[in-house]
């Protein structure tokens, strides 16, 4: 990775991740959050977005919070994923990464939260929370 200091800041709104069929229409109940992000495969149609939002009987994972990488980062940037996931790796974290034009949202189960803040900031990973 090319030198330099990172920082994450906590994002405020507890997250879900969830799964819908791959031919469902566009989730109109997550459009309206603050951060949404919605993929589409082959295979399914993930939406991250506020779990206050989600309905019942969609199929999610709850209790996710996000750290988001304060950028914006210049495209040319190499490894930051990658050093990011590899600290919370070896404090066995998993991770649900989303990225974006400008940057990259880190998103872990809320109970994992301040092992991870420890485990960066040991790593000189600066996280705002």
């Amino acid at each position: 990775m090319q030198a330099m200091s990172l920082k994450l800041k906590l994002m405020s709104e507890p997250l879900s991740v969830c799964r819908l069929d791959t031919n469902s229409e566009l989730p109109v109940w997550a459009l309206k959050d603050p951060f949404f992000s919605i993929t589409k495969t082959a295979d399914e149609l993930s939406v991250v977005c506020s779990q206050s939002s989600v309905p019942e009987g969609i199929l999610c994972e709850t209790d996710w919070c996000s750290l988001k990488v304060m950028g914006p980062l210049d495209f040319s940037l190499i490894g930051i994923l990658s050093k990011i996931s590899d600290v919370l790796a070896k404090a066995s974290i998993s991770i649900f990464a989303v990225s974006t034009y400008d940057t990259d949202y880190i998103m872990l189960k809320a109970t994992n939260l301040e092992a991870a803040v420890a485990a960066l900031s040991h790593d000189g990973i600066l996280v705002e929370v």
